[in-house]
């Protein structure tokens, strides 16, 4: 079986799975002795859900594709009921388990990966000329992007968003209904953005955090710093000194800021190049598969791919300030086992892709 995999691709992910189990003891050293050991027990259960991802046949995924999207609306929604949802800081965004808990967000997103490419599946010699068929699956997926937003959840909505109108882009639409999806995108989340103060201050903290650095800028700034401490070649492995209480949520959405203070510029520039390689060699899968007429495993793979090449460029901009503070983690690194069960399950719907196009040919 592993000899019909993408070797390299296979390589990469394990490497970044083994940096985010080194990181996040590192980052953690401070907070939790026993967050290390829940991180380890989250590694063993994604992947437990990548072999079962992996065994599963693409053509239940593609029957199923409807199926996807009326359970990701079923999440979202439970998610929201008092007494199912747990509401942590003002937001209602998981369902309580026992010692584990469930976000809806992050389920919905490989699900609603599954329907568009399902959609993209059926529909593909319409997109480029019936436009009707270009904007039914987004009009669809307002639907969990409203339940989304009422959590709230405005990271997810943009992360969501922007790789659908990705996607339908690599599927066949024409330009300019590609440009009109954009305007369109753009001017709504940043009605969003207008309609919640908390969000514009966000925006205006970042464009100069150092005014705001005891308040909305504080974490941007403490990453910065790490950044700046960590210079070219870092402080080393263990000896970071952000993490220690200055920069919050260091084992998690700003876990690369600790990569870049502890290893500097050449870890994590390294970090980004294994990223790189990783979504190339998805693109790479789907690409091939799309070739030969598997339109739904194309699109599925190609969805994985901007999916965590998106949610990688908005971890790697918040951290860097380039854009907005948002709270997403860095797929594979960060803590967060809902996270890493999810993007370890995208993993393995390529590699079942790839290993069903090795067994057909």
């Amino acid at each position: 079986m592993t000899g019909s995999m993408d070797r390299t691709l296979v390589f990469s992910w394990l490497v970044i799975l083994g940096l985010g189990i080194v990181m996040v003891a590192s980052a953690s050293v401070a907070i939790s002795s026993t967050l290390l050991l829940k991180h380890g027990i989250y590694v063993v259960l994604a992947l437990g859900g990548l072999l079962a991802v992996l065994i599963t046949p693409l053509d239940w995924w593609r029957q199923s594709h409807r199926l996807a999207l009326v359970v990701s609306l079923l999440l979202c929604a439970a998610v929201l009921v008092p007494g199912i949802g747990v509401e942590v800081n003002g937001a209602r965004r998981w369902i309580g388990l026992g010692a584990f808990s469930i976000q809806p967000a992050e389920v919905c997103k490989v699900l609603l990966l599954v329907y568009l490419a399902g959609y993209l599946q059926r529909f593909h010699d319409e997109l480029a000329d019936r436009p009707l068929a270009l904007f039914r699956p987004l009009v669809m997926l307002m639907l969990p992007a409203a339940l989304l937003l009422m959590q709230p959840d405005f990271g997810s909505v943009v992360v969501v968003m922007t790789v659908s109108v990705a996607l339908l882009f690599v599927a066949g639409a024409r330009l300019r209904h590609f440009l009109l999806l954009v305007l369109l995108g753009a001017s709504a989340l940043g009605a969003l953005a207008q309609l919640e103060p908390y969000r514009m201050q966000r925006l205006l903290s970042f464009l100069n955090p150092w005014e705001h650095a005891f308040s909305s800028g504080y974490q941007l700034t403490q990453a910065l710093i790490a950044f700046g401490r960590g210079e070219i070649f870092g402080l080393g492995l263990g000896e970071g000194i952000q993490k220690l209480f200055y920069l919050p949520e260091a084992h998690n959405d700003f876990i690369f800021a600790v990569i870049a203070e502890e290893l500097g510029l050449v870890g994590a520039l390294l970090v980004i190049a294994l990223f790189a390689l990783l979504i190339v060699r998805i693109f790479r899968v789907g690409r091939a598969a799309l070739l030969e007429g598997n339109y739904f495993g194309g699109y599925l793979a190609y969805g994985v791919g901007l999916m965590l090449g998106v949610q990688c460029l908005v971890n790697l901009g918040v951290n860097t300030g380039v854009l907005p503070t948002k709270g997403l983690t860095l797929p594979f690194v960060s803590y967060g086992g809902n996270s890493l069960i999810v993007s370890c399950a995208m993993i393995g719907l390529v590699l079942r892709l790839q290993l069903e196009r090795s067994q057909h040919g």
